[in-house]
């Protein structure tokens, strides 16, 4: 059951970085932001969910299946350490023949419908820097950059205009925190909108009566709409005035949009769903396909508890079983739905991790070769992408930077990354900066 909202007044609701609703009768309808927008050429995708394995998935012991490091275990690998193999079996799914471990039978179950991008390498083993880069583009938090779903947001806008444009669930708490979903100098209605996985939305409350607030909410408005019109109004004023408009609306429309109970039995247990802790990733999947069949552009979910440098095999075998079950379910549900076709589906941490051991039970920290899941719109089904060396170590093809990989989701996106700038401080930004390449070899004809 969603737990009731805090309270909070509407002015605190700014805060939170809540989307847009265009101020009717104020600004007019020309000052709409978060009005849908076409790209710049035609989209395979129309929405985003990206579920982030925070702290670096070990892909050797899940979906990155290498026979060398079997054969090899025991052997002093490249750069010193011991090679490790793998403690789980793997075998092959689907009429491709992808690998998966037996961690991962439920998302195994879909190998046919995934591309695996193996060619992935990042600048920095350290998980701050890493998990920004991954979200922002750059991997230097003190020259904050906007996130790539406030991209997306201020790119294509969002359809449904009651609710947020971007959505992030239990982000990432400790490594960048808001910057991971910030807008930074786009304007505030593009930042993500955090929610907890019991459906809790800070700063969302009713101050007061509707009539009663909808009237104090004017009166507020038409103060802001004539400061926006002086000549010193500075940037955020706009932002501010569209999220009192749209934290106004979300009151009546994300509480019931986020309650689970409106969800069937047989739904429920499909994803897994459950009380306390242990049901934390399959809420937040349901919420996910309830947001984005909702017409919300980018939600992000965030699986912590990856970084095992220590107490590998147990902690492989915890965190697999709270994500295995619900992004099958998740998987198999949009496409059920028709959504699949339309929505593109990352799996995926900021790095991965080496074929040789730490200690006595775990891996340390791989930015030089690693793989993502792509599944859904735009991209080819039952195909690998790249590939690294035969121990797991570097990329040898296929090769994608971070940069590459936001170039080429913008592409799927209908965006040429280079022109999907922002002026700022006297130079035009972009999520990829100044460098990146569309990987075309993965985008479905």
């Amino acid at each position: 059951m969603l737990k009731p909202l805090s309270r909070r007044t509407l002015l605190r609701s700014a805060g939170a970085g809540f989307g847009h609703l265009a101020l009717t009768g104020l600004l007019g309808a020309a000052n709409q932001p978060l009005g849908v927008k076409a790209p710049h050429f035609p989209a395979k995708a129309k929405r985003v969910i990206f579920l982030f394995m925070e702290g670096a998935i070990s892909t050797l012991d899940t979906f990155e299946y290498k026979p060398a490091l079997q054969a090899n275990a025991g052997k002093t690998g490249p750069g010193g350490g011991i090679i490790t193999p793998s403690r789980f079996a793997f075998k092959r799914y689907g009429q491709t023949g992808a690998w998966f471990s037996e961690l991962m039978p439920n998302i195994a179950q879909h190998a046919d419908d995934f591309c695996f991008v193996r060619g992935l390498h990042t600048d920095t083993p350290a998980h701050p820097q890493a998990v920004v880069q991954l979200h922002t583009g750059s991997a230097n938090a003190a020259l904050t950059r906007p996130s790539m779903g406030s991209w997306l947001l201020y790119g294509l806008g969002t359809e449904n205009q009651d609710l947020p444009g971007y959505v992030t669930i239990n982000p990432p708490p400790n490594f960048g925190g808001a910057v991971n979903y910030g807008s930074a100098f786009l304007p505030a209605h593009y930042q993500g909108t955090r929610i907890s996985d019991e459906g809790y939305l800070p700063n969302l409350e009713a101050s007061a009566a509707a009539d009663l607030q909808r009237r104090q909410l004017n009166l507020i408005q038409s103060m802001n709409a004539g400061l926006a019109k002086s000549a010193q109004a500075p940037d955020p004023v706009e932002g501010i005035i569209e999220s009192y408009e749209l934290a106004f609306r979300m009151q009546g429309k994300v509480p019931e949009l986020l309650d689970l109970s409106k969800e069937p039995q047989a739904v429920l247990d499909a994803y897994g769903v459950k009380p306390g802790p242990e049901g934390s990733f399959a809420r937040q999947c349901l919420m996910a396909r309830r947001l984005s069949e909702a017409g919300v552009r980018f939600v992000e979910i965030c699986q912590g508890g990856w970084d095992h440098h220590t107490n590998l095999h147990k902690g492989l075998i915890a965190r697999s079983r709270d994500v295995d079950q619900a992004t099958g379910a998740l998987l198999a549900d949009l496409k059920q739905r028709g959504l699949l076709e339309e929505t593109l589906v990352i799996f995926g941490s900021e790095f991965g991790r080496l074929p040789m051991a730490q200690g006595f039970d775990g891996r340390d920290h791989n930015i030089t070769g690693y793989s993502m899941i792509l599944a859904g719109a735009g991209v080819k089904k039952g195909f690998s992408y790249g590939a690294t060396d035969e121990l797991g170590v570097k990329a040898v093809e296929g090769r994608m930077h971070t940069n590459d990989l936001h170039a080429t989701l913008l592409a799927i996106l209908g965006f040429h990354h280079k022109q999907l700038t922002y002026r700022y401080s006297g130079r035009d930004f972009r999520l990829t900066d100044v460098a990146g390449e569309v990987h075309s070899g993965i985008l479905a004809s």
